[in-house]
């Protein structure tokens, strides 16, 4: 029988799940102050003119800079360096990565049919609905998803929140809260009725379990991070494909 937790290991989860969604809040402010002041600032410049393509694009590349930053001072703050465990994948990882992305794509299809014969549908993420010209766009969002967007969500997500989790509690808890917590963030970005922006944050959540179980399994938040972005670029390689 598994023993009773203390009054004091309860301290400790809260303590843990507290810190790590303090994170994520820390995370989204730094992101919102420099992201639309960055991108006001590069227009009047004219570095990027409002509305368009680059713009947006920008404003993505500042949105997690701004997360990188919130985790790195995060890091430095507490020495919890080896929350980011990073390292080159191995051969067996490397399938993981690719497998794992491809799985992610091939569930998130088919939730949708699932979701469709009931007669439901998921919100849209505004990411994927483009500024300027739809074919620059999707191209550019290839190469961001699988350098910036992937590994960066799963640095904050899956080393930090779950990593910090996973200190107090087994790894199943320690998944599902950095997978709500993964899924709750991306509820503002997604347009809709409330039923199909939750659903849509339903999919999501369960997408986050399978890139924790990676993690579990690899202890590797490249692994995760390199799947995460290959799923994202395969959902823009199809809308690119949809353009031609």
């Amino acid at each position: 029988m598994s023993e009773e937790p203390t009054l004091s290991g309860v301290a400790e989860r809260l303590s843990r799940i507290a810190v790590a969604l303090g994170v994520v809040v820390l995370a989204l402010l730094v992101a919102s102050a420099i992201t639309v002041p960055g991108t006001n600032l590069a227009a009047s410049l004219g570095v990027v003119s409002e509305g368009s393509t680059g713009a947006q694009l920008l404003r993505t590349l500042l949105q997690f800079a701004g997360f990188v930053a919130a985790v790195a001072g995060y890091l430095a703050v507490t020495g919890e360096w080896d929350l980011a465990r990073i390292s080159r994948p191995t051969p067996r990882e490397a399938v993981g990565i690719v497998g794992g992305g491809l799985a992610l794509f091939a569930f998130q299809y088919g939730a949708l049919f699932a979701l469709d014969q009931l007669g439901l549908a998921t919100g849209q993420n505004q990411a994927v609905v483009p500024a300027g010209d739809p074919a620059t766009y999707y191209l550019a969002m290839i190469a961001v998803s699988l350098l910036v967007v992937g590994p960066v969500e799963e640095l904050l997500f899956r080393g930090v929140v779950q990593g910090g989790v996973r200190r107090a509690f087994d790894a199943v808890p320690a998944v599902l809260i950095a997978s709500l917590a993964f899924g709750l963030v991306h509820l503002p970005s997604v347009s809709g009725t409330p039923a199909e922006q939750w659903a849509y944050v339903a999919v999501v959540v369960a997408l986050g379990s399978v890139l924790g179980a990676l993690y579990e399994w690899t202890g590797n938040v490249a692994v995760p991070g390199l799947a995460h972005g290959v799923y994202n670029a395969a959902i823009y390689a199809v809308l690119l494909a949809q353009t031609v």
